[in-house]
């Protein structure tokens, strides 16, 4: 199937958008779109490929007659269009937490574990935004110097939790400077000059979601059950772009220009390293970036077995939307809907 008939319901979503101007971009071979989202936005236009669509409602017929359908909005509606849409025959591509950790479903980033898209039972699970970053840079590493724990704090945009947390910071931060008071509705805090240790509810271990998302997803996705990993997430007053400091520590040591090499040469990784020169990754950088930037490298002044790392991705793209969007291209290279 060299020309899939694709739906994307979320499409007026932050993810959604990205995802369309990712299609025109990458020159997506797709013989038909159907754009589908909440009531709110149905009989919007929206341009793809100089093509006025109409956003219209999810029905049972557009699941009929599409070949692959990417779920962008959130963890109920996948529950509830998954099932309908695969019933029909259509491949799903899942971008919400909502069947990431069923064994039977593979979780996929493209460059890491791409194989295991050979035994989808028609739906495939998009990593979290946190996730793909990280173990982008840990798959190549652990191919040549096994890794025996991970520790990562990460600095998260507010785009992470949708477009209506970046109109609420614009919001804040215009309060803010003009001596007005702020009001929150997305965040539990103002998020304008401020700094959360709080993504998504927290478990009775004192662990949030978002981070206990991050330590299975990692797990999944390298086939390393038994890998030690610890996350802390925060969620920082930056627009779009996550940042991420990563202690790595290996099974043995490991000399820091070997790890540089290593991933210079890793696919969807750009070294944004000089320190001396004021270059490492950040993430106005990494903002419309389709690559993970790293940098930072040094040696971990705590453990003789450690590397410390500075990581930066743009979540709206490789985080979400550009993910997808290359399963379905290996979904079309590896001719893998023989079978539906």
């Amino acid at each position: 199937m060299n020309s899939p008939k694709i739906a994307i319901v979320g499409a007026t979503g932050a993810v959604g958008r990205v995802f369309l101007q990712l299609i025109e971009e990458r020159a997506f071979p797709t013989s038909a779109i159907r754009l589908c989202a909440s009531e709110s936005s149905w009989g919007k236009k929206l341009s793809v490929n100089d093509t006025a669509l109409v956003v219209e409602e999810v029905t049972t017929k557009v699941l009929r007659d599409v070949d692959i359908v990417f779920i962008a909005a959130g963890s109920e509606v996948s529950r509830r269009i998954a099932p309908i849409a695969i019933d029909h025959k259509a491949l799903v591509i899942d971008k919400s937490s909502a069947f990431r950790m069923d064994e039977k479903v593979p979780l996929v980033v493209p460059e890491v574990n791409g194989d295991d898209l050979e035994n989808h039972n028609g739906l495939i699970a998009s990593p979290n935004c946190s996730t793909i970053p990280l173990v982008m840079v840990l798959k190549p590493l652990n191919n040549v110097i096994p890794i025996k724990r991970v520790v990562v704090d990460t600095y998260q945009s507010v785009s992470g939790a949708g477009s209506g947390a970046m109109v609420e910071l614009r919001e804040q931060t215009e309060n803010v400077l003009t001596g007005k008071p702020t009001t929150s509705q997305i965040h539990p805090h103002q998020m304008a000059f401020n700094v959360l240790p709080h993504i998504e509810e927290f478990h009775s271990n004192g662990y949030t979601n978002e981070e206990m998302k991050m330590i299975h997803e990692t797990r999944k996705i390298l086939h390393e059950p038994e890998l030690s990993v610890s996350a802390t997430c925060v969620r920082v007053p930056v627009m779009i772009g996550h940042s991420e400091a990563a202690h790595i520590e290996f099974k043995e040591p490991a000399d820091t220009d070997y790890v540089r090499d290593i991933l210079s040469r890793a696919p969807g990784i750009k070294l944004l390293d000089d320190p001396s020169a004021n270059v490492y990754p950040m993430p106005i950088e990494a903002a419309g970036n389709d690559e993970v930037l790293v940098g930072r490298i040094r040696q971990d002044e705590s453990h003789h077995k450690g590397v410390a790392m500075w990581i930066a991705g743009d979540n709206l793209r490789k985080g979400a939307a550009l993910n997808a969007i290359q399963i379905a291209e290996e979904i079309v290279s590896m001719d893998l809907f023989s079978d539906r």
